[in-house]
């Protein structure tokens, strides 16, 4: 832990801490500035001026990345009949009822994402106590309860990522990896910023976007001025 402390330490010397960067000076530094041997995830933070105790200010969604995440999401998808057989046919890695179910109460986690169809997420609720803590809870905000089963496949894989805010109006979601090409990362979290934007509560009062940094895994925080994002495409 001591030597990814000393990385950590040298490359934070590279970002000026009071410093708001312009959104393509700040993805060239967070790139520079990842301390890890493997491509790491570049992520972006927001903290947001709204009250998450306020049932209309909870924010929650999902957005699909023009230029994909740099992972391939592992779906498990529940259905039954011809929707279990749109699945299989949609790519789907996973797909089942009861058994699935039965897997996940032995301890089975290989998959990163659930789709389920309406009519089973009455029997997907009985492990939700499971899945709701690993954030794993297909939720109809997100499109991961549907019966459209084969465009919510397409989607995940084509590089759709969930967002939510947390406790304190913070949101984490990925925009790539570091091996990217800046212009598509710029490209990506062009997007997702421009969808928290929109996503606005009506009732939030005073500044919004309190604060923008973009990281990588293990990396230091780089603040991005939101003003620098051009987001009309």
């Amino acid at each position: 832990m001591a030597k990814r402390g000393k990385k950590l330490a040298e490359a934070s010397k590279l970002v000026e801490p009071m410093k708001a960067y312009d959104m393509k000076e700040a993805i060239e530094l967070a790139k520079k500035t990842s301390t890890v041997n493997f491509d790491a995830t570049v992520e972006v933070a927001f903290r947001l001026g709204i009250d998450t105790k306020k049932n209309d200010q909870q924010i929650r969604g999902a957005v699909v990345l023009p230029n994909g995440t740099g992972k391939t999401q592992r779906v498990l998808v529940f259905a039954k009949g011809e929707k279990l057989k749109e699945a299989e046919a949609a790519g789907a890695d996973f797909a089942g009822d009861a058994e699935y179910i039965a897997k996940i109460q032995q301890g089975w986690f290989d998959f990163d994402v659930i789709v389920a169809t309406p009519d089973m997420m009455g029997e997907v609720g009985k492990i939700g106590r499971v899945l709701g803590p690993k954030g794993l809870m297909p939720n109809p905000k997100t499109g991961t309860v549907t019966f459209d089963v084969a465009k919510a496949i397409e989607e995940i894989k084509a590089g759709k990522v969930e967002y939510r805010a947390e406790k304190g109006g913070i949101i984490h979601a990925p925009i790539g990896k570091v091996s990217f090409d800046n212009d598509k990362l710029a490209e990506n979290f062009a997007t997702v910023f421009e969808t928290v934007l929109k996503a606005k509560p009506a009732s939030a009062k005073g500044t919004y976007m309190k604060s923008v940094n973009l990281t990588t895994t293990m990396g230091p925080s780089v603040k991005v001025d939101p003003s620098s994002v051009d987001i009309k495409r």
